[in-house]
């Protein structure tokens, strides 16, 4: 059985974005009891990440930017403390707590530690149960849910810190990753490759055309039978030739045909199939190395379902 680590901490409950918000605390309480109920919680390395370094977080965003997160998290608490509001809105559908940065610092801190339990061989891979999520996080931009990118930045650790050569970032969420992207486009130490409703939101990921981004809009009501036809015609070819030495995965599970915040109609055995594919790469070139990051799913259930499928897949249960 596959070693697989579980990254996760009770602050990432914390953050919320008001009544009735799809990216909401409950996610994690899905999974979690998911897994529970399932037992497959039961095979899994449960490790509490440790807040992300700013130094680590400098990797992927701009230094003053990730300062005006945490000023704006100050300036909200004074605001309560004088009866003002509770969240600072950032864009119509993003906004912050007093505990969003915290609950960011260990998002990223999760994929930092998984980053270094895979690369230390203590796992062979991991997945991190976290929120806020990360992949529409620009260098210097929150928005979509996001603040800090937490892929991105374990892919840059993992390249800057542990001294890797080749990375690959692998995205199924049903939005573009655009905050990655705007990272990691012309880094040729990382090939992203990802799938995308599209047109959709954000805007922009059908006119990418860095060389080192393998990006695939597909139209809504897209099935699981076509995108895995376009992941064996366009996925695997480019990850084969660049044999990535460690995979990240961006794990959004939005896709589901149950999840109303997209149209597309991927099932728990298409996350299974994926998640399979993946492993069969990072089995030929990178020692079995994969971190997996949550990003969206909306549906409680299907997201549920979704997850307790890639984690039997990923940790051979």
């Amino acid at each position: 059985m596959t070693t697989t680590g579980y990254f996760t901490h009770r602050d990432c409950r914390k953050h919320e974005m008001g009544a009735g918000h799809p990216e909401c605390p409950e996610r994690l309480d899905a999974i979690d009891d998911q897994l529970l109920s399932s037992g497959v919680l039961d095979a899994l390395n449960r490790r509490e990440a440790d807040p992300a370094p700013i130094a680590d977080i400098e990797l992927a965003h701009g230094r003053m930017y990730i300062a005006s997160i945490r000023g704006l998290t100050d300036g909200l608490r004074e605001e309560i403390n004088a009866g003002g509001p509770t969240h600072a809105q950032i864009d119509p559908d993003t906004s912050i707590n007093v505990h969003t940065w915290d609950a960011a610092l260990r998002s990223a801190g999760a994929a930092i530690a998984a980053t270094d339990a895979v690369l230390a061989g203590e796992m062979e891979n991991a997945f991190c149960a976290i929120r806020p999520p990360g992949h529409h996080a620009c260098k210097d931009k929150a928005m979509g849910f996001c603040f800090f990118n937490n892929v991105a930045i374990a892919a840059r650790y993992a390249l800057e810190r542990h001294g890797l050569k080749r990375v690959a970032i692998v995205d199924f969420d049903v939005h573009h990753g655009n905050g990655t992207e705007d990272i990691v486009a012309d880094d040729q130490r990382i090939l992203m490759v990802s799938f995308f409703q599209h047109p959709f939101y954000p805007p922009g990921g059908a006119a990418s055309n860095a060389s080192n981004l393998v990006n695939v809009p597909v139209p809504a009501y897209t099935k699981g039978e076509q995108v895995r036809a376009l992941i064996e015609e366009q996925w695997l070819p480019r990850l084969d030739a660049y044999k990535p030495e460690m995979i990240f995965i961006s794990a959004g599970f939005d896709a589901h045909r149950d999840d109303d915040m997209g149209q597309m109609g991927l099932t728990e055995k298409d996350y299974a199939w994926i998640t399979e594919k993946m492993k069969d790469v990072a089995k030929r070139h990178a020692q079995g190395r994969i971190v997996s990051c949550l990003e969206g799913g909306y549906d409680l259930g299907a997201l549920a379902r979704s997850v307790e499928a890639h984690v039997r897949v990923l940790a051979d249960v």
